[in-house]
């Protein structure tokens, strides 16, 4: 695993419960190379925490549950992102 993708799994590690991000906060440059780590990562992590940057949930429902039991706000389908998203990463 290259030093980038360790990084990126660090990110999402550190993301508490009670908050998300988007895939572009975990690595603005690349946000589509989190979502290839996460899917190809057997790594314990809180996965459900990483979001479009629209909200929406790229695991449908089994996200959704998992982030309801963790009182993230909702706007319909989509995490209210003006509620429980943390600071990007510089």
């Amino acid at each position: 695993m290259s030093a980038r993708e360790e990084r990126i799994l660090a990110r999402i590690r550190e993301i508490p419960e009670g908050f998300v991000r988007t895939y572009g906060d975990i690595d603005p440059a690349a946000p589509r190379l989190v979502g290839m780590v996460l899917a190809h990562t057997d790594a314990d992590l809180p996965w459900h925490r990483v979001v479009r940057a629209d909200g929406s949930l790229a695991k449908g429902k089994r996200q959704r549950d998992l982030l309801a039991r963790e009182g993230i706000p909702m706007r319909g389908n989509r995490v209210d992102l003006r509620q429980a998203r943390l600071p990007r990463h510089v």
